[in-house]
């Protein structure tokens, strides 16, 4: 019969997270993430496999308590109102972010993904489903008449997972405030419906 694990699988994963978060996939050993996961290196084996393995289990475990958790809270909003939280929540984040680490996710998909399948079907099934988030909204927005139909649905879904991911990398060395909001202004002007336009200097 296996020995029952001695140690709290969420929490240690959660550690697991913050290192990879923080030193990146190249530059963390396993030995770095049996320290910080205060497990031996046998022990992290035996539990979750390789480093690549490790990497994968924290991945998902980080996507599960960011996105899947800000979609499930933000998705019975008004559909407006359910983009711009989820898009105040990112700002705060990043600007709030002392160590800079950006989104894992996105971390991951330029530091891992180009050089690896598995990993880049992964990282495009997270955005495929963040951008029909946006376009579940947008279609709910359309049909209620509290968002634009001038742009089809799909761009607009488009432009605003643009949007986060460019918010996510330049907050890594330019978290200013002005600047991250200013990426997403132009956006909720499309966003509104003509008759609640204003023109963009009006916005800012």
């Amino acid at each position: 019969m296996a020995r029952p694990r001695e140690f709290d699988e969420e929490k240690v994963l959660l550690k697991a997270v913050e290192q990879f978060w923080e030193h990146g996939y190249e530059a963390t050993s396993i030995r770095d993430l049996a320290t910080a996961m205060g497990l031996t290196t046998a022990s992290v084996y035996n539990a979750f496999g390789d480093k690549r393995a490790v990497y994968r289990r924290a991945l998902d475990f980080y996507v599960e308590r960011s996105f899947g958790d800000r979609v499930g809270r933000f998705e019975q909003k008004p559909p407006r109102e359910a983009i711009g939280a989820f898009f105040d929540e990112i700002i705060d984040r990043s600007l709030n972010d002392a160590k800079r680490r950006g989104c894992m996710l996105v971390n991951s998909a330029l530091e891992v993904a180009p050089h690896d399948p598995e990993f880049q079907r992964v990282v495009a099934h997270v955005l495929v489903e963040v951008e029909a988030f946006f376009r579940r909204c947008i279609e709910a927005g359309q049909a209620d008449e509290t968002i634009s139909r001038d742009q089809a649905a799909d761009d607009l879904a488009r432009t605003l997972l643009g949007t986060l991911l460019g918010i996510r990398v330049l907050a890594r060395t330019r978290p200013e405030k002005d600047l991250l909001e200013g990426l997403i202004k132009p956006i909720f002007t499309l966003l509104e419906p003509r008759a609640e336009r204003k023109p963009y200097n009006a916005l800012v």
